[in-house]
């Protein structure tokens, strides 16, 4: 009863929101993100404990898919790839949709209360799959007009598999003989809260997720795109091809 009272209080295809500010910058430019604080709690309180202890500072994008997500907050890179220090996972939070413009936790497949440190931007209305997929993935953001172009400028990179790269060609991406260094891909130099109150964006527009409570497949996670999404990605399969900086 009481998810079916859920799923009729989200049967608008939109409504408003609050949110927490935060400032992503990047190599490529700035995101700012409205968190969704009181729809989504748990999970914008797993994100914010990230950027208070600086865990996102230096880290890379390490997956880009074209027209489907853009995918960070799990590595850094010096001459290698390394994982950050993860928290204990948290719960999932499917209320919202998985629109173009909105930012979700990446988890893994067949568990969907996976997720740690590791979100993706959607960059195109990927609600179809990923609003019912391995119980929902939970979006628990949503960025700024302005921001969009900043998304549009990575997805435009050169990519090593699925990895966004800086001054590489795509030739190069199959050489053995080429030397790959942080410069050469996107990072992420910090996170900064820009205005904790959570009404800060009072009136911000979202899209609710009413395709969760419809939903009586018995799909596992592991089918099409989004089923791996994907702690590691491609990003371990692009560039161990090419020489890294010592």
């Amino acid at each position: 009863m009481k998810k079916l009272l859920l799923g009729s209080v989200l049967a608008a295809a939109s409504f408003t929101s609050t949110a927490t500010i935060v400032e992503m910058n990047t190599s490529q430019g700035v995101i700012e993100i409205n968190l969704f604080d009181q729809q989504t709690p748990k999970t914008v309180e797993n994100f914010l404990s990230y950027v208070q202890d600086d865990s996102y500072n230096e880290t890379v994008i390490h997956r880009s898919v074209s027209n489907f997500v853009i995918q960070g907050g799990g590595f850094t890179f010096s001459d290698s790839l390394d994982a950050i220090t993860t928290k204990p996972s948290v719960v999932n939070e499917p209320v919202f949709s998985n629109v173009k413009g909105t930012i979700a936790m990446a988890k893994l497949s067949g568990d969907a209360n996976s997720a740690t440190s590791q979100w993706f931007f959607n960059i195109t209305d990927n609600s179809a799959a990923l609003d019912t997929q391995n119980g929902g993935f939970t979006v628990f953001g949503q960025i700024t007009a302005a921001s969009q172009s900043t998304l549009d400028k990575i997805a435009a990179l050169v990519h090593c598999g699925e990895t966004p790269v800086v001054d590489i060609t795509a030739e190069q991406c199959s050489s053995n003989d080429v030397t790959i260094s942080s410069a050469n891909l996107v990072t992420i130099q910090s996170v900064t809260v820009m205005d904790d109150d959570p009404n800060s964006s009072a009136g911000l527009t979202v899209t609710a997720n009413t395709l969760i409570d419809a939903d009586t497949s018995t799909d596992s996670g592991s089918s099409s795109g989004g089923g791996l999404i994907w702690l590691l990605g491609a990003f371990l399969l692009a560039l161990p091809r090419l020489k890294r900086a010592k």
